[in-house]
This record gives structure tokens, C-alpha cells and sequence, in this order.
């Protein structure tokens, strides 16, 4: 007599994250680390000091306390889970210590070994890409596409310094109001944001004047900005991208210098329109980046694709004079 046996499969991918998704990371591990040894010094003491033994419920609880306290506000900028699933581990861990399977629980190093876990509400795999939770916002890869095939890095001048604004921030809250510490955190701190904000803005100067010296007619696919910031995903990397600004830019300096800037309608089909032959796919969800049309055969750079297409539509309005949508970002 057979019966079927479910088997656990386990897989080991390797990927590269960018400079971002290593910052976004280091972040998680630290923030699972903290919490791991944060509780195992919290039931250490309770157990030598008062006798209690403390499980991962009340453990569970402190966490969930701490996270509301402005001082530990930075461990709400990860994903919960791996943090919560810390505290699972240490729980494992005392288990087996009591069953005599292992040794007392041991804080983990900062040089150490880095991991975490994710469970399956956390992830979504599709057999092409991994996407974890708290990692859809990592920011935006680019900032631009263009026709040539070339894209843009974003600069994310924010979010490269995001660690430091937030030390400095709560260093100044710690500081007594009217002191001269106070106002020396306060001035390092309105440094930095000067920093980034003339960081971005040589990204954008540069990039405009580039495209504005290197072409007669730029066509842009309108974007509605403060649409898009409500989704709290992107919100801070659009906003940190600053198009708007960008648009500005290129505005006046096509102004200037006699060139042609053409707004295309946000409507439209520039990602899922071959820019080879035209046809137009019903449907091309976003976790979709390269496709092959089925009347031609040609394979596509979903962005890059997009890129083509908007500029054939500005090419055509140039010549022909059609009516688009003013450009609004």
C-alpha cells in the first residue's frame, strides 16, 4: 500500500541588490538583531532578578511597546515580520536550552553572521522576481528612460541619508530645549537636509541641460505626481525624485534654447504598444518588465518599450500638430 508524502522543497537563489535594497537590508538585519538581543537581555534579567520567566507572548507585547515609543520609532521602518519572527527564534531557542538540546541563548554580533526570515505573507515569488514586504518601497531603480535604451539611476539623495537625518533627529530631541547642544544638533541637522537638497538639484540641473543640448523635440509621458504619492509605497521615493522640478527644468530651458517639449497623455498605451508593429496587448500588469509581441515576435524592455513609443507620439504631434494633453507633473 502507498501514500503520498508531502515533500518540502527548499531553493537557494543568489541576487544582487542594488545600493538601496543593500541599505533597506541592513536595516532589516539590525532591527531583527536589536529585538532578539533587546528580549533576551529583557528575560535574562527578569529570571535572575525577579525569578520570572518571561514567553513570547509577553515578549511579543514589549516589542509592540517599544515600537511606540519615539526613541525606537525606526523599527517601524522595516518589515514587522522578520523582526516578530526574531522573537520566534528566540523562543526556539530557549526551548531547546530547557530540553537540554542546546546552550543558554547567546546575543547575536553585529559582525556576525546577518539573516532573517520571511514567512510566506511576507513574500511573493513568481518564479521570475522576489518581492518582499516593506521592499515594494524600495525606491525607484530609475529616473528616466529614455528612447535610446539608456536609463537613468535615480539619484534617491534622500533616501542615501535617511539613516543619518533619523540619528540626528533623535540626537536633537534628547537635547535640553534652549541649550547650545541643541542648537548645535540643530544646525548639523539643517546642514544635511541642505546637503540633499543641493545634491538633487545638480542631478537635475545636469540631466535637463543634457537632454535639452542633445535633442530638438523631448517628449515626456505626462505623470499626475500627487496621484501617485498616494501610494504609500512609492510616496517617498516620488517624492524624493522631485520629477516635478525636473519638468521645470526642462520647461524653461527648452524656453531658452528653441527647443520642443511635448507632453504625452498619461492614458497613454506607451508601455503595452509594440514600438515595432504597433499592436497593442490587452493587458500588461506592472510586474510585467519584458514581453514579446505575439504579431511580431519582438522582445521587449517594458520601460525602454514605453520610452519608443512616447517618442514616436511627440514626433508625431511635432510634425502633424495633434492635440495631447499639456504636460503636468
Amino acid at each position: 500500500m502507498m501514500r503520498n508524502v508531502d515533500i518540502k522543497r527548499a531553493y537557494r537563489f543568489r541576487f544582487y541588490p542594488s545600493s538601496e535594497q543593500e541599505q533597506i537590508l541592513a536595516r532589516t538585519f539590525g532591527c531583527a538583531r536589536f529585538a532578539y538581543n533587546h528580549m533576551l537581555r529583557m528575560r535574562s534579567d527578569a529570571w535572575m532578578q525577579r525569578q520570572e520567566r518571561i514567553g513570547y507572548h509577553e515578549s511579543s507585547a514589549a516589542l509592540t511597546t517599544l515600537k511606540k515609543q519615539s526613541e525606537f520609532a525606526w523599527l517601524n521602518e522595516v518589515s514587522s515580520v522578520p523582526v516578530q519572527q526574531a522573537l520566534r527564534h528566540l523562543q526556539t531557542a530557549f526551548a531547546n536550552f530547557f530540553a537540554k538540546r542546546a546552550r543558554y541563548p547567546q546575543f547575536k554580533r553585529k559582525d556576525g553572521p546577518q539573516s532573517v526570515e520571511y514567512t510566506t505573507s511576507a513574500f511573493k515569488w513568481d518564479g521570475h522576481s522576489l518581492e518582499l514586504a516593506k521592499m515594494a518601497n524600495l525606491g525607484l531603480s530609475h529616473f528616466a528612460i529614455l528612447s535610446t535604451g539608456e536609463k537613468v539611476p535615480a539619484p534617491n539623495t534622500f533616501r542615501k541619508n535617511e539613516s543619518k537625518l533619523a540619528k540626528l533627529q533623535r540626537r536633537l530631541a534628547k537635547k535640553t530645549k534652549g541649550s547650545n547642544r541643541r542648537k548645535q544638533a540643530k544646525l548639523k541637522l539643517a546642514r544635511l537636509h541642505a546637503k540633499i537638497a543641493d545634491s538633487r538639484r545638480d542631478f537635475l540641473h545636469k540631466l535637463s541641460t543634457r537632454l535639452i543640448n542633445e535633442n530638438q523635440v523631448i517628449a515626456v509621458e505626462s505623470l499626475s505626481v500627487s496621484n501617485m504619492r498616494k501610494n504609500r509605497c512609492l510616496s517617498k521615493s516620488i517624492s524624493d525624485a522631485s520629477w516635478s522640478e525636473f519638468l521645470r527644468q526642462l520647461a524653461y530651458k527648452a524656453h531658452w534654447y528653441g527647443r520642443e517639449l511635448i507632453g504625452i497623455d498619461t492614458w497613454f498605451p506607451s508601455s503595452k504598444r509594440c514600438s515595432d508593429c504597433g499592436y497593442t496587448m490587452p493587458k500588461m500588469p506592472l510586474n510585467v518588465r519584458q514581453w514579446a509581441c505575439p504579431e511580431c515576435g519582438s522582445i521587449h524592455d517594458r520601460d525602454v518599450n514605453a520610452a519608443r513609443n512616447v517618442l514616436a507620439a511627440g514626433l508625431a504631434v511635432s510634425a502633424h500638430g495633434e492635440t495631447v494633453s499639456p504636460v503636468c507633473m
